[in-house]
């Protein structure tokens, strides 16, 4: 790929992307990747850098250094052309309480001198009913539940037509039920072709509903690609339930794999798997050995265990 040159299918490109205050690096040389299309969670831990990152993506905060793509347009130098195209979530919804529902996203969309007013009425409508909210349209804001909130905030967003939604944390302090709704609703956006980018530290979240994933770590990317990518970037082992441990360890030294030293005969014997060792070849070696099997398992290393690994912290994975 020529280098500065964009790349196709992305519906947010950064290149070495950088934000300081003062001598903190928040955001170090970051370059993401998200295809058009995804469901993409943009995880780490509180602090890490994440919102950062966000404000920068939409302008809100000027980079350091580097460069931002956004829907194919360099951003914050097309903002007028791409923001219009891009709803977005940032750091929880504000409304006005003793206003209902549909007369909040009326004022936010009055706000907006490219939204039609002769549609608007018929716009919050319709952005309550995609959101569930059809049933509390006329209630005062302040008798909202924090998830209601979360979804009149996701319906404000979109009043207008967006190739691309951006929710930072959009489940955070919300009970169970709270969290269902909103991942249910950002399955239904993902399902109608917008592109969904998530910011999270909650590690279900991004199993249950993304595509994608990229991990940040203080301020630096520390992997990206599909969820099944990032788990095939594990760690694997074998697991060989017999009672001849001893040579079914040999059997893996020949192999060129490096069993764990066990107690002898009787445990279960592990060892390392590496990906090129197709599992059926290693039992096929057992049994031409006479190892008499037991229990055969290959056992990848679980997402949470990689993030850790990446991130050296732990990540909340229930809310």
């Amino acid at each position: 790929m020529t280098a500065g040159a964009p790349t196709a299918g992305l519906a947010i490109e950064t290149r070495g992307l950088t934000k300081r205050f003062g001598r903190q690096t928040a955001v170090d040389g970051i370059s993401l990747a998200v295809p058009r299309g995804s469901v993409f969670g943009f995880l780490g831990p509180n602090g890490s850098g994440k919102t950062t990152t966000i404000r920068m993506l939409l302008g809100l905060a000027r980079a350091t250094g580097g460069r931002i793509r956004v829907l194919g347009q360099d951003m914050p130098h097309s903002w007028q052309d791409v923001l219009p195209r891009v709803g977005a979530l940032v750091e929880g919804p504000a409304f006005y309480p003793f206003l209902s529902g549909t007369a909040n996203l009326q004022r936010l969309d009055a706000a907006d001198g490219r939204a039609p007013s002769s549609t608007r009425s018929a716009r919050a409508g319709e952005a309550l009913e995609r959101v569930g909210l059809t049933h509390a349209a006329g209630k005062k804001v302040r008798a909202y539940s924090l998830g209601m909130k979360q979804r009149l905030g996701i319906a404000g967003a979109l009043m207008l037509p967006r190739e691309l939604l951006v929710l930072d944390e959009p489940t955070n302090g919300l009970d169970p039920q709270g969290t269902r709704e909103v991942r249910s609703l950002v399955r239904s956006l993902a399902a109608g072709g917008t592109t969904v980018f998530v910011s999270s530290h909650l590690l279900a979240e991004v199993e249950q509903i993304c595509t994608h994933a990229a991990v940040m770590s203080a301020g630096r990317l520390v992997a990206q690609g599909s969820l099944d990518e990032l788990r095939a970037a594990g760690r694997r082992q074998v697991r060989i339930q017999t009672p001849d441990g001893d040579a079914a360890r040999r059997v893996l030294l020949d192999l060129g794999l490096a069993p764990e030293p066990g107690p002898g005969n009787g445990a279960p014997v592990t060892a390392p798997l590496d990906y090129h060792l197709a599992p059926e070849r290693i039992v096929a070696a057992l049994v031409a050995a006479d190892v008499r099997v037991r229990g055969f398992s290959v056992e990848a290393t679980s997402l949470e265990e990689r993030f850790v690994a990446l991130t050296g912290e732990g990540f909340d994975v229930a809310h």
